[in-house]
């Protein structure tokens, strides 16, 4: 018999268990619970290191109440070296174990439906939204069904998710359309930006001053019709656009960008 391996993560410790408890009675399938999106990588990571990694992770929507921004900040903060476990919310939770290549199909259980983190969710890498009172037969089939690559949504969601899921593609292709607007060196700037680096710092990393910077900065600002480095930051990682990677070679002086 192939036995199915599930992580439940969930910091409501009497659901947790009680759902451990549930499919656990299941004879095909081997359950394990966390209580937070720390002690849940935690888990997967050594899992996988034993050569046994969990199949489908259950992750509760609600999950702490600490919004980490980007994949790999959730996969740094998830794991700290003091043993502190903090908090992670459910869906960058997800994001967290797609961005860390974590063989494991994930499965978000809400208390109620929300067509906007619903999008959010599958946008982050889940392959199921479920609501955490539906029977155990329906989240045994889905269960099974992410398994076979399926993904699965309540159906009275599935207008407004694809609703979402458009307005993000409409909001990513605008966000685009205004980065490439940007010169490379204001592009390289609005990197630094979204790696929140201030303008000397900024300016010591691409050997400008500081007032260069400043015209920089405010072009940018311009160019994308925002009025605030947050409201920029946002829109570029709406087009996709990434940190300047800190720990690389600085750009050029004298070179093209300059």
């Amino acid at each position: 018999m192939v036995r199915i391996r599930v992580l439940v993560v969930d910091d409501h410790r009497i659901f947790a268990e009680s759902l451990a408890a549930a499919l656990a009675a299941e004879p095909d399938v081997d359950v394990a619970a966390a209580g937070s999106g720390p002690a849940a990588l935690r888990c997967l990571e050594r899992a996988a290191a034993e050569g046994r990694r969990f199949d489908v992770m259950l992750v509760d929507a609600d999950l702490g109440a600490q919004v980490v921004p980007g994949a790999r900040a959730v996969v740094a903060r998830a794991v700290p070296d003091n043993g502190d476990d903090g908090l992670v919310d459910g869906i960058s939770l997800v994001a967290g174990v797609r961005s860390g290549q974590l063989a494991v199909r994930t499965v978000v259980l809400a208390e109620k439906d929300d067509p906007r983190r619903a999008a959010l969710a599958l946008q982050a890498g889940a392959s199921g939204w479920v609501a955490k009172d539906c029977s155990l037969q329906r989240l045994l089939a889905v269960i099974r069904g992410v398994l076979r690559d399926e993904t699965h949504l309540p159906p009275a969601l599935l207008t407004g998710v694809l609703r979402e899921l458009t307005a993000a593609r409409k909001h990513r292709t605008d966000s685009e359309r205004l980065v490439e607007s940007l010169t490379p060196r204001e592009r390289e700037v609005l990197r630094c930006m979204v790696a929140g680096l201030g303008r000397k710092a900024v300016a010591e990393r691409l050997f400008l001053s500081p007032h260069t910077v400043r015209t920089h900065m405010q072009n940018v600002l311009g160019k994308l019709g925002v009025h605030s480095t947050l409201a920029a930051v946002a829109l570029a990682r709406r087009a996709g656009v990434g940190p300047v990677d800190l720990a690389g070679d600085v750009v050029e002086r004298g070179g093209q960008l300059a």
